[in-house]
């Protein structure tokens, strides 16, 4: 496995050479002489140092506090600082700054994001979170990303963790994490205002007020609203997928005493979609709460939300309401052991209306009911220099009853700038109603009739991975992490024929391994000038079981390489400058290999910054998945007062 590795990655290296030499080009435009030791704001523009960031505390792998250079993960953040300085102006876009991640625009408005391989239009093995809240469909088993807006000056950081996460989050954790953590109230006084306009992006605006109520409550209440225009269909001509969105909420952040503290937030939304041959509506609400209380040598932290998402798309529409409670004690036993044990309850009721007979899901009412338990011990075996972590989660759901996941980890810092890290986990992706419910066509038809017959019989995927990594910060200006990963798959997706019949099933029919690298770091060239970024290798192999016959080809369209730098820079004159560029490897015939350079011009002065952004600026459109992206450019002007 080592050679192979070693040798694709030579042999892709000389293919990638001009791609990196070109980035690095884009980013070096400025000569280094000229940067000039002048200041920025500071309270306009609170970067991390270096060390401040391998400091950072994460939280997303075992749900408590680690130092990010301690983890025994694959994990990446993406900072607040790195998210502004790209000019990204979505989620989805700030997923990319991620090198562990695979990002495809579908179109306009429909996004694809994976973490190690399995990148197709039910990208369902991949976990998100927004602040505790689980936004993965169990109507589709993936996100509907156009649906998930949040004004991107109050995120704090993004955690993606490329891996299973099953032991600690539960089902459909299979490839990966992403916790995207935004910033309390107390964080987001005052006024914040911002307005854009441009090609692709037609407009943008969000307005956000943060204040107080006494003196232990802070409070803020934001609206935003986005709209954009079409892609480009392969032949030239303009897809009908414009699109705009809006949404408004609250944060409320409570001190109630010295050890506890409660947050209360909501949002709603709605937008409209062109997709033919009738428009795509939706609209959503959703409301969290955290009561969270800190003993002597312990923690108890209490979280519940409600979530309805209502989207009526050409063909079937859906309302899905969510309630869950999760409940979670953190706590020490003598001076080595570090437990957490949780346990919740998650009730969703999920009604669709199929608005043709050719496809639909049946029954159309659906109530479904997941019970979840976890343990886990952090075991420090050597003060300072090694721990041993391993914990379990036990999961029960409608479809396949109880399901394991436990895992084991490893984290080794024999002294000085060094972490080697391994683990072995085994994470599920549980059935959702588009592997069980999904008929073609909804009438019943007699056996000799080609159709496919729901899926009554599917059960969980499986995946057994092991993982090996290792991080150095080998100066303050250093610092690298490499990732390698071998997955085991079973009883993935597939479509067969039952025996006899021309009925087709969605069963178990599909088996295989994938195995790759992830490399990323940063580099603080000089006080004003940094880089950041990473190469991702992967591949994978999958087969038939046994009487199946699937096209196993359609559960994922993979790129074997990708790599993304971005350079941030400070100029004089309170200027900046900063390229994020991208290389991604060929997805299918049909989708080619692709280069592309973000940049970001800004002024700041005072409490206002003006700024212009190019998108997507190498050729006049690219292909991604199924539509063209084009070129874009746009300008804004932002208030922070």
């Amino acid at each position: 496995m080592q050679d192979v590795l070693i040798f694709s990655f030579s042999r892709q290296l000389k293919k990638l050479a001009p791609l990196l030499v070109a980035g690095l080009l884009f980013t070096g435009i400025p000569a280094v002489g000229q940067i000039a030791e002048g200041t920025l704001p500071a309270d306009d523009l609170k970067k991390m140092s270096l060390e401040e960031l391998m400091n950072l505390e994460v939280t997303s792998v075992s749900r408590q506090p680690e130092k990010l250079t301690e983890v025994a993960s694959a994990i990446q953040v993406i900072t607040q600082e790195d998210i502004q300085r790209s000019g990204a102006t979505n989620l989805t876009e700030a997923l990319r700054l991620a090198t562990n991640l695979q990002v495809a625009q579908l179109n306009s408005f429909a996004s694809i994001i994976s973490a190690r391989g399995f990148n197709a239009l039910y990208a369902n093995k991949l976990l998100v979170l927004i602040d505790g809240r689980t936004v993965y469909s169990p109507l589709f088993a993936g996100v509907f990303w156009d649906a998930q807006n949040v004004v991107l000056e109050d995120v704090a950081r993004i955690e993606v963790i490329s891996g299973p996460g099953g032991t600690m989050w539960g089902a459909n954790a299979v490839n990966g994490v992403i916790n995207i953590i935004t910033k309390s109230a107390g964080e987001t006084q005052g006024l914040y205002a911002t307005a854009a306009v441009g090609t692709y992006l037609n407009n943008q605006g969000a307005v956000r007020y943060g204040g107080k109520l006494g003196k232990n409550t802070s409070y803020r209440i934001y609206g935003q609203h986005s709209s954009r225009d079409h892609t480009f269909l392969p032949d030239g001509t303009e897809s009908a997928d414009e699109w705009r969105v809006s949404q408004g909420g609250f944060r409320i952040d409570r001190a109630l005493s010295e050890e506890s503290s409660l947050m209360v937030q909501g949002n709603f939304y709605g937008g409209r979609e062109e997709t033919l041959p009738v428009s795509t509506t939706l609209d959503g609400q959703n409301v969290l709460g955290k009561w969270t209380r800190n003993f002597s040598n312990s923690q108890l932290a209490v979280q519940a939300y409600f979530d309805r998402t209502w989207r009526r798309m050409p063909t079937i529409g859906f309302e899905l309401k969510t309630y869950d409670l999760e409940i979670d004690y953190l706590f020490t036993s003598g001076k080595r052991h570090s437990f957490i044990i949780g346990a919740g309850y998650r009730f969703m009721q999920d009604e669709t209306h199929n608005y043709t007979t050719a496809a639909g899901i049946l029954p159309e009412y659906r109530r479904i009911d997941l019970y979840n338990a976890f343990i886990q011990d952090e075991i420090t075996v050597v003060p300072e220099v090694l721990k041993f972590t391993v914990g379990t989660k036990i999961l029960h759901n409608i479809f396949t009853g109880f399901e394991f996941q436990p895992g084991a980890r490893l984290a080794f810092t024999p002294g000085g700038p060094h972490t080697i890290w391994s683990a072995v986990s085994r994470s599920v992706r549980t059935p959702s109603r588009i592997d069980v419910d999904y008929f073609i066509p909804t009438t019943p038809l007699p056996p000799d009739q080609p159709h496919v017959a729901g899926g009554p019989n599917f059960i969980s995927e499986k995946v057994i991975a092991y993982e090996l990594g290792y991080r150095v910060q080998p100066n303050h200006r250093i610092n690298l992490s490499l990732a390698t990963f071998y997955n085991q798959y079973n009883d993935l997706y597939s479509v067969d024929p039952l025996p006899g019949t021309q009925i087709y099933q969605i069963q178990n029919g599909t088996e295989g391994t994938s195995w790759g690298a992830e490399f990323s770091g940063r580099y603080q060239i000089m006080k004003k000038w940094r880089l950041r970024g990473g190469y991702t290798y992967f591949d994978k192999d999958l087969q038939n079981k046994p009487g199946s016959v699937f096209n196993y080809a359609v559960l994922g369209f993979d790129a074997q390489n990708q790599v993304l730098i971005q350079s941030i820079m400070d100029l004089p004159g309170n200027f900046q400058f900063d390229v994020t560029s991208r290389y991604l490897g060929e997805l299918s015939e049909e989708v080619p290999d692709y280069f592309t350079f973000d940049l970001h011009l800004a002024w700041v002065v005072n409490k206002w910054e003006f700024s212009v952004v190019g998108q997507n600026l190498w050729e006049d459109r690219h292909k991604e998945w199924g539509a063209e992206i084009p070129r874009s450019i746009y300008g804004r002007i932002t208030c922070r007062l």
